[in-house]
Order: structure tokens, then sequence, then C-alpha cells
């Protein structure tokens, strides 16, 4: 039976986890996204089943009730967010390995329910400078979501040394490499 392994990483919000993440996607190396179910609305350019699943507030209340999820958290209040044992299995079975691109805290929830089949990775960007640069690139921030974004950041940074790698997105290129050689060292074992 295969022994499917779960990628996990985590990272404040602008450290560019996701862009590693679909770099990793595209490798050869026999990983599939873990789509995670939340209680927010869709938004228009998401799919349900590729973006997220998306469950009403008391489906998701059921589900967690019933034990459905590995994890979940309320991220935002209101809006929870979290992992389905389903999503695993399917991938697990599949013969592939998952990788997730979630939150600090989710990142370390993941880690403690997958134990050894597990790799725990950290993005750090640069500095705190740099990432306020980024996530003000992006354009999509107002002031007060810029702030609590960088107050979340800065939180989460302090946690970086629970995880069992940190790679530190300066150059991205380099990251993207770093990434790579990491990831699939830990899924030919």
């Amino acid at each position: 039976m295969h022994k499917g392994k779960a990628i996990i990483f985590s990272a404040p919000s602008g450290a560019g986890k996701t862009t590693i993440v679909k770099h990793l996607l595209t490798q050869d190396l026999g990983l599939v996204f873990s789509v995670s179910a939340t209680s927010r609305q869709c938004r228009f350019n998401e799919k349900d089943g590729r973006d997220y699943y998306f469950l009403s507030p008391e489906e998701f209340e059921n589900r967690i009730a019933a034990n459905d999820f590995i994890e979940w958290e309320e991220v935002y209040s209101g809006t929870k967010y979290g992992t389905l044992k389903s999503e695993i299995q399917r991938i697990w079975a599949s013969g592939k390995h998952v990788i997730f691109d979630v939150d600090v805290v989710g990142g370390l929830n993941l880690k403690r329910y997958f134990g050894d089949r597990a790799l725990a990775i950290f993005v750090l960007p640069p500095s705190v400078k740099a990432l306020r640069e980024r996530l003000i690139g992006r354009g999509t921030e107002t002031d007060e979501s810029l702030m609590k974004r960088v107050d979340k950041a800065e939180k989460e940074l302090m946690r970086a040394h629970e995880f069992e790698v940190i790679i530190t997105n300066n150059v991205l290129e380099d990251a993207l490499a770093e990434a790579e050689r990491i990831v699939g060292d830990f899924v030919k074992d």
C-alpha cells in the first residue's frame, strides 16, 4: 500500500508560500494540492472543489460535529477554514503525496496530526519591511487589512522555529530550487 506523505507549507501572508507551492505542483514529485474547506462565500473567480470546498456555516458546523476535519480554525471572525479527512484519503488513495498551503496555526496542527509522515516548511520573508512592500504591491489591501496582516505576520514569524525547515524567500529562484531539493528528498525516502 502507498504510504502517502504530507508536505506542509506555512508562512505569513505575502512571504511567497503560494508561489512556491504552485511551482512544486508543476514538478515531477507526485504532489497533489489539498483543497481546504471554508465557510466563507465563493468569490467571482473561484470554483468549488478547485479553490476551496465552499460550505455554508451550518454545513461547516455539522462537519465539525461529525469529526470530518483533521484540523479547522476560525481564521477571521465568522470565517472558518479546515482540512477534510476525506480530501487526504482521496489523494493518498491515488498514490500521490499531499501538499498544503496553510497559515502557521493550521500548519502546526497538521504537523502534529501527521507526525513523521509530514514535513513542515516555514517560508520566511527577507524582512517584515519586504513583506509589507509585497502586500502593498498586490494592490488588494486597504490600510486596515494591511495593518492586520502585518500584525499577524509578526506573531507568526515568532513561531518559525517550530517547523522542521525554514526557507528564506529572498531571491525567488533560490527559494524554489531549495524547496524542490528538500521536498524531493523527503518524498523519495
